[in-house]
């Protein structure tokens, strides 16, 4: 809960149209735990439209219909051992872990398509 806004600020720059570079996304969307005033707010004076499923609210928000992406594709990642419990102290080795991972997904996605 106290991540949200350390994670929006270290977003790098999205490149690959013409002009300047993008520093932050046009929205975020979150989950309960994300719901407060103050996360709004902070957002909204940022100029990101917040998405946040709210508390209280009835199950049904809408944020599963994309959310299950992110929920799938972490589980792909979890079905390596050394990801699912990080057992690394060092980030590079644990980021190498984790690009090898996601090189193993693509490769097996693309063989599956042809």
């Amino acid at each position: 809960m106290t991540q949200l806004l350390p994670l929006v600020d270290q977003i790098p720059p999205i490149a690959g149209q013409p002009g300047r570079p993008r520093h932050r996304p046009d929205r975020v969307q979150a989950d309960r735990a994300y719901d407060s005033q103050p996360h709004r707010r902070e957002l909204r004076r940022r100029g990101i439209a917040s998405v946040l499923a709210r508390r209280g609210a009835a199950h049904g928000s809408g944020l599963g219909t994309t959310r299950w992406v992110v929920e799938r594709s972490l589980s792909w990642l979890h079905q390596f051992g050394r990801l699912r419990i990080r057992r690394e102290r060092r980030a590079d080795i644990h980021q190498a872990f984790l690009t090898l991972a996601c090189i193993l997904i693509c490769c097996d996605f693309a063989v599956r398509l042809l």
